[in-house]
């Protein structure tokens, strides 16, 4: 459980903050469904500044959960990492994850944006907004709640209800707006929906410069990702493209976590709470959002030029815990609501 930190803890996090590691060789099993191909300078800074080796074994963050639980107290996992906590909650639940007692952790990353029993913690945030055409809409959704407004009939271009995106999003408007106010949403989404559920974040952005759709709901790293670098269908006409900050006067923003934690039988117990705490360590929160563009987790670490552009505001601070236990009520919800 979470402990009162004193003054000595805020010591330990200063020196964590510079980035400063004891030398210790071994090993680390990391099971991770982080995907990103800018995370091998995470893993290579890890790894000289420790002496510890990382071995890596990548897949879906439900297979990779499934694969823990098969291997049961042989499991050679040390850490798991995923890109939405909903998997590391059901992880916790699967039994697979174990309590990481480190002041550090408690420490740099904010409460609601960890485990209250220290199971798992987030190291990485995307803001979940709206984009719009701004030659054809004049008059932009200011909130999630807008997007059922008639008025944007068949101009809304949205993920499936299998993407566990649009599942966190539900998850959260069901715990600030009730399941049958969010089913009533939910129900004139899908009336307002300008084509089917298809493809990525990256595919709905690339609705609204060909003209498929006006408005679409994205993580905020797949527009930062265009703006630091070529993407394909979308760098070339950001221009066209405006975004909302939802829900400024009032819940604020939705953040979709990444994060991570402690194997329930890992082998290398110490080496992976090193691990865990340099993932919170100024460095890598920096990394995580100049190599990947992302938020980070811990307050006061400075933004990526390409994320900073995208301006400053309020973000939803609900409990992720809170988010990860009303998933199921958000898959039953959207299949009421007939999202595809």
């Amino acid at each position: 459980m979470r402990r009162n930190l004193k003054a000595s803890v805020l010591a330990i996090t200063a020196v964590l903050g510079s980035s400063v590691f004891a030398y210790a060789e071994g090993e680390l099993n990391l099971y991770s469904s982080r995907h990103y191909d800018t995370d091998e300078r995470l893993y290579s800074d890890f790894e000289e500044m420790t002496g510890i080796t990382i071995n890596r074994i990548e897949g879906k963050a439900d297979e990779l959960i499934v694969r823990m639980e098969a291997e049961g107290v042989n499991s050679p996992a040390d850490v798991l990492l995923t890109v939405d906590t909903s998997r590391l909650e059901r992880a916790k639940n699967a039994g697979v994850l174990q309590a990481a007692e480190s002041a550090v952790l408690e420490a740099r990353v904010p409460s609601y944006l960890q485990d209250e029993d220290n199971q798992w913690f987030g190291f990485s945030q995307r803001a979940r907004i709206l984009f719009y055409d701004k030659a054809d809409v004049t008059d932009p959704p200011m909130t999630y709640q807008d997007l059922a407004d008639p008025k944007y009939k068949g101009k809304v271009c949205i993920r499936s209800s299998s993407n566990v995106y649009t599942q966190t999003i539900t998850a959260a408007l069901i715990e600030h707006l009730g399941y049958d106010a969010t089913l009533d949403w939910a129900k004139a989404v899908v009336a307002n929906f300008a084509r089917d559920p298809q493809g990525g974040d990256t595919d709905q952005l690339r609705g609204i410069v060909s003209g498929e759709c006006d408005i679409a709901m994205s993580n905020t790293y797949y527009f930062a990702r265009a703006i630091r670098k070529d993407v394909s269908g979308l760098s070339s006409d950001l221009e066209k493209i405006g975004w909302v900050f939802p829900n400024q006067d009032s819940i604020g923003a939705h953040m979709n976590l990444s994060g991570g934690g402690l194997a329930a039988n890992a082998p290398n117990k110490g080496n992976a709470v090193k691990f865990l705490e340099y993932l919170v360590s100024d460095q890598a929160q920096q990394y995580f959002s100049a190599g990947n563009d992302e938020y980070p987790a811990v307050p006061g670490v400075a933004l990526s030029a390409s994320v900073a552009q995208l301006g400053f505001f309020k973000p939803d601070d609900l409990d992720a815990t809170v988010i990860a236990d009303n998933v199921p009520d958000a898959l039953k919800l959207l299949n009421e609501a007939g999202w595809e």
